[in-house]
C-alpha cells in the first residue's frame, strides 16, 4: 500500500450534543454503563456503530452469555447481578432465554435469542432515558491541554459530529477512545499474538430428537473425519449447541489467522477484511461437515453475523492490571466492584485451552478491582469491557460478557459519583461506590453472601 498522505482541510465540526456522561460502544459493558449513569440522574448518551445493541453478542453472533455464573466450592451460582439481571429478565419475557447449561462439566453459560437481546436492550436503555446514537463510528478525540478529553468525534451518515461530555466511558472493545486520548495500552501478548477470532454462525432445520446431545459426539466425529481425510478443521474444541428453539443451533467452529499463522488483528483494516472472507469460507466448510452428523442432514445456515468475532485487541493500561494469576488464585481486592467466575480461555493456534481455579476446593471467582477501569494519564475517562486493564492471560478470562456487565455498571455508577463530588473518577470514594452497587443489586464480593440460584 502507498505510504503517501492526503492533507485534510481544517473544518468546523457540528456539535451533536453536550452530555454529562458519554459511553462509546453498546456491548454488555456499554449497556450497563449507560443504564447505571442514567439511573443516577445523569444525562447520558450511548454511541454505537451498528443499528442495535449487544456488541459481539449480537454483531458477531455469539448468542451465549459466559461469565454470569461461578463454580463456588462445587456449586453453581449466578454471581453477576444488577443491570444484568434486569436485561436477562427482559430477554426472558420475550421467551428468548435458554436455561443455563453446563460447559466442560465445570461452569455454566446461558444462551439467548439474538433478536430478543436486541429488543430487550433497546427497552432497557429507553426505559432509563438513555439517549442512543446508532450508526455512529468513533473517529477521534479532541483533547484539552490538561490531559482531559474535550470531545469525541464520530462519523455518521450526516457527516462528522462532535460529542462533548464531562466524563467519557470507553466500552468500544478495542480501547479506541483511550488510544486516541493518549492512554497507554498493550496489544495481545506484546509479541504479536492475540486471542484468535472466530466467525460464528447459526443453523436451522435440525431434528432435535435425532441430534440428541450431539455436542458430546461431534468432537469424536471430527477426529474420525480428520483421520479419514474427508475434512480439515482450523481448531479443536468446536462448540455446537441448541438455542431456545431446538431446531436451531449455534456453531462456534472456526479460527482465523494471517498468512504467518498469527491471529487476525482486529484493529488492522486489511486483516479484518481477510478475516471476514476467510471466516465465511470456514463456516461453509464446517457446515458441510455438520451435515454428516445425525440430525443435521437437512439443516441450513440461517445466519452468518454482521462481523467477525474479535476476542482481543488493545488492552488499556490502568492503575491495576488483572492477571492470569488473579483468575486462577481467586484474588480479592479492597476496591472490588464485582466478580469474574469465568476461567482462563486461551484461543491459541488450532485449539482452545481452558484453565480453571481448583474445583471444588476454591470459591471459583476472582474479584475485579475498580483500578482496572481507570486508565493512566486521562482524568475524565473510564474504560470497561474487554479493553479494560488486564494482562493478556487475565483478559482471556475477564473479557466475557459477565465481567463486562460488572465493569460497565461500576463505570457508569462511578461516573455519576465523580460528577456529584466534582472529582476525577479515579479519586472517588470506592467504599461509597461499593455501597451504591450493592443497593443496585450487584454482587461485589467482599463480605457479601454469594447469590443463590442460577
Amino acid at each position: 500500500m502507498s505510504a503517501r498522505t492526503i492533507a485534510e482541510p481544517a473544518r468546523q465540526i457540528p456539535l451533536y450534543g453536550e452530555y454529562e456522561v458519554a459511553v462509546l460502544g453498546g456491548g454488555p459493558a456499554g449497556i450497563a454503563a449507560a443504564v447505571a449513569s442514567a439511573r443516577a440522574g445523569r444525562r447520558t448518551l450511548l454511541i454505537e456503530r451498528y443499528g442495535f445493541l449487544g456488541g459481539m453478542g449480537t454483531a458477531a453472533g455469539v448468542t451465549n452469555f459466559c461469565g454470569l455464573h461461578a463454580n463456588v466450592f462445587g456449586e453453581m451460582h449466578r454471581v453477576v447481578q444488577g443491570v444484568a439481571s434486569d436485561l436477562l429478565a427482559r430477554i426472558d419475557r420475550l421467551n428468548g432465554l435458554n436455561a443455563p447449561h453446563l460447559v466442560l462439566g465445570k461452569i455454566m453459560a446461558q444462551a439467548y435469542d439474538t433478536a430478543a437481546y436486541k429488543i430487550a436492550a433497546d427497552d432497557l436503555l429507553t426505559s432509563h432515558n438513555v439517549d442512543i446514537l446508532f450508526h455512529a463510528l468513533g473517529a477521534g478525540a479532541v483533547m484539552r491541554d490538561n490531559g482531559r478529553i474535550d470531545a469525541l468525534m464520530v462519523e455518521t451518515k450526516a457527516g462528522r459530529r462532535a460529542i462533548v461530555a464531562s466524563i467519557f466511558i470507553d466500552c468500544s472493545g478495542d480501547g479506541d477512545l483511550a488510544a486516541w486520548a493518549g492512554a497507554p495500552y498493550e496489544v495481545g501478548d506484546n509479541a504479536g499474538s492475540m486471542l484468535y477470532p472466530s466467525m460464528m454462525f447459526r443453523l436451522n432445520g435440525i431434528d432435535p430428537e435425532k441430534a440428541g446431545d450431539a455436542w458430546r459426539t461431534i468432537p469424536a466425529l471430527m477426529e474420525q473425519a480428520e483421520a479419514a481425510g474427508t475434512h480439515h478443521f482450523p481448531r479443536k474444541a468446536a462448540i455446537v449447541r441448541p438455542q431456545r428453539s431446538q431446531v436451531e443451533w449455534r456453531v462456534n467452529f472456526t479460527q482465523l489467522s494471517r498468512d504467518d499463522g498469527r491471529a487476525i488483528n482486529g484493529i488492522e483494516p486489511d486483516d479484518l477484511t481477510t478475516g471476514e472472507i476467510e471466516g465465511r469460507r470456514q463456516a461453509i466448510k464446517a457446515f458441510e461437515f455438520l451435515r454428516t452428523v445425525p440430525g443435521f442432514e437437512n439443516s441450513y445456515i440461517v445466519d452468518i453475523p454482521p462481523q467477525l468475532g474479535i476476542r482481543e485487541t488493545r488492552r488499556v493500561v490502568g492503575d491495576y492490571m488483572v492477571s492470569g494469576e488473579d483468575v486462577l488464585e481467586c484474588a480479592s481486592f479492597d476496591d472490588s466492584i464485582g466478580v469474574n467466575g469465568w476461567p482462563i480461555e486461551a484461543h491459541v493456534a488450532g485449539d482452545v485451552v481452558f484453565k480453571f481455579p481448583p474445583i471444588p476446593e476454591s470459591r471459583g471467582f476472582n474479584e475485579l478491582p475498580y483500578r482496572m477501569l481507570t486508565p493512566q494519564g486521562i482524568d475524565n475517562l473510564l474504560v470497561a469491557g474487554r479493553c479494560a486493564s488486564m494482562t493478556h492471560e487475565g483478559q482471556s478470562a475477564a473479557r466475557v460478557s459477565g465481567a463486562c456487565f460488572v465493569m460497565g455498571e461500576a463505570a457508569g455508577t462511578a461516573a455519576a459519583l465523580a460528577l456529584s463530588g466534582n472529582t476525577p473518577p479515579r479519586d472517588i470514594d470506592v467504599a461509597t461506590l461499593q455501597t451504591q452497587l450493592k443497593r443496585q443489586g450487584a454482587f461485589v464480593g467482599r463480605d457479601q453472601t454469594v447469590p443463590a440460584g442460577l
